[in-house]
């Protein structure tokens, strides 16, 4: 199958080489945000080479934060650097896996749309890659497509092969190939190597694809010299080998990338004619990053410590908190198994705020509801998120409302009092429809995901951080806040202050007599960005500058 545009939206295809992790995400949010800074609109992709069809049921010590867009896909963790980088917005379509694509394609076979032919890699599953991509076409002037792994990695070679392709279906002038790769600094020699690069490329070579533009991940600028050097045993133009510095925080890479030209090289070889970008919000951003009037401590009560990956989002929403209040914010990552019998509380006296996160699981359970009775006793500001709002629940009902017993039906299926409970129904307002969910079906199929709306009651801390009646939030979520409770709660003191609009789903909580205590069942993490805090985060970190002022929020 060839390929072909309609609406002529140009592609960039940027691949990795040498190791992972080198910053593949990242550059493309980058570049995304410097396209969009010169008035071109950007859409983004993400082909990842692992068998898994989504990423929603993967260990988070594996693969980092599970992103949930608007309509509910579970995807890679680089779609939140695209949306909190741009203006794009991310859905089903910008993320496939090779589980997905193989999942298409055997799927066809088994209708019979094969007509009963031998099914390969080539040309069956590069068609479907083809067109996974071509069909983001008129979507945006320009489509980003990042290439998941390392270049030469057998799981990634039909997503090679398939881009391979493209370049010859949609023509030079619509396809670009940026390689990013390593220019290591060898300390014990005092050199740059460039040899990584070199071989990096004559791997992408083997596989039929030169690249336009090299990225060269490194501790410092690279010299005019050793670009040179790069780009004569490249094959490639010296003025489009490109240093990818090490930046003190992500959002000065964009400024960065600028400073190389990255931006005028795409422009050129694309054939695309814009004016000039107008980079000074990216400059004032950084700016107040680095010129902080106050710092806090955010104590985060979780699961995945070690790996701040994890929580990738929320780090990055709760430093969008702090930069909408000129405070750089310091997070404290305390592992709950460490509060499970209440004794290393002291780990939370140094800090100005609590954080208590989403996750599944039973571990560390009992220490996050450690972390809520010290914020609640001692007016700590308090941010309950998923998880950490249902916990949030349990505690109030335990230690407030008197309920011996209550618990959250995931971790104590007996529980007498299940204040937190597995639903099976509800209404879901963006198809209009009752959606039942099977308790007993795959894991991958039994969570609410995706945006929802919900309405605020007048008065509280929800209500005047938003400062409107309704919102939309992201939801990733198999457990809800057990209406059978709701009024006994309420009578205790439980502010219901966020639920679906017909008032059947808890969305939002809070405590009347406390500075600052919120819990959430939505992520709003997954609609923070750097020039644009959530709501949520910019209140929590102004309570947190309150609190550590010595005066209530």
């Amino acid at each position: 199958m060839k390929a072909s545009l309609s609406k002529k939206t140009k592609f960039i295809f940027i691949t990795g080489g040498v190791l992972s992790s080198l910053g593949k995400g990242l550059s493309a949010a980058s570049i995304g945000a410097l396209l969009e800074s010169r008035g071109l609109t950007v859409t983004f992709q993400k082909l990842d080479p692992y068998i898994n069809v989504d990423p929603g049921t993967m260990n988070p010590f594996q693969h980092g934060e599970v992103y949930v867009t608007n309509d509910g896909a579970e995807t890679d963790l680089d779609m939140g650097h695209y949306e909190r980088f741009t203006n794009a917005v991310m859905g089903k379509q910008n993320n496939y896996t090779s589980g997905r694509i193989y999942y298409s394609v055997i799927m066809k076979e088994r209708r019979g749309e094969y007509l009963g032919g031998t099914v390969q890699v080539i040309p069956h599953i590069t068609d479907e890659i083809k067109e996974a991509v071509v069909q983001l076409d008129g979507s945006a002037d320009v489509a980003i497509i990042e290439i998941g792994g390392t270049v030469g990695d057998i799981e990634g070679l039909p997503f090679i092969e398939a881009i391979r392709q493209l370049r010859t279906d949609l023509g030079k002038e619509y396809t670009l190939f940026i390689h990013l790769t390593l220019v290591p600094y060898i300390k014990t020699a005092g050199e740059v190597k460039t040899k990584p690069t070199q071989h990096s490329v004559k791997e992408l070579l083997a596989s039929g694809i030169q690249p336009d533009i090299l990225m060269c991940r490194t501790e410092e600028p690279l010299s005019d010299d050793l670009k040179k050097k790069i780009a004569l045993f490249c094959n490639v133009d010296a003025n489009a080998v490109i240093s990818a510095v090490d930046v003190e925080s992500i959002y000065e890479l964009p400024l960065k990338l600028r400073q190389e030209g990255v931006d005028d090289r795409i422009l050129e070889k694309l054939g695309i004619w814009t004016g000039s970008p107008n980079i000074e919000p990216w400059e004032r951003l950084v700016r107040k990053i680095k010129n902080p009037k106050a710092t806090v401590t955010i104590g985060i009560t979780g699961k995945y410590v070690d790996l701040k990956e994890s929580y990738k989002s929320l780090h990055e929403a709760l430093i969008h908190g702090g930069i909408a209040n000129e405070t750089k914010v310091a997070l404290q990552y305390i592992s709950a198994d460490e509060l499970e019998d209440g004794t290393d509380l002291e780990k939370l006296d140094h800090c100005d705020a609590i954080l208590v996160p989403g996750g599944f699981g039973s571990r560390g359970m009992e220490g996050k509801i450690q972390a809520v009775t010290y914020a609640r006793e001692r007016k700590v500001p308090f941010f309950g998120i998923c998880l950490g709002m249902q916990l949030a629940v349990v505690e109030f009902a335990r230690n407030i409302a008197k309920i011996d017993g209550a618990h959250s039906v995931e971790f104590n299926p007996a529980t007498p009092h299940p204040v937190i409970y597995l639903m099976t129904e509800w209404f879901d307002f963006r198809t209009g429809k009752i959606e039942k969910r099977d308790q007993h079906s795959d894991m991958g199929g039994t969570l609410r995901l995706g945006a929802y709306p919900c309405a605020l009651k007048p008065g509280t801390f929800a209500a005047a951080a938003y400062g409107q009646e309704e919102i939309s939030e992201r939801h990733r979520h198999r457990y809800e806040f057990n209406n059978a409770y709701r009024q006994q709660l309420e009578e205790a003191g439980l502010i219901v202050s966020g639920t679906s609009p017909d008032g059947t789903l808890v969305e939002i909580i809070e405590l009347a007599d406390h500075p600052w205590f919120l819990g959430c069942q939505f992520h709003p993490e997954f609609q923070s960005k750097p020039m644009k805090a959530h709501p949520l985060f910019r209140d929590f970190i102004k309570a947190a500058i309150t609190y550590k002022k010595g005066g209530k929020a």
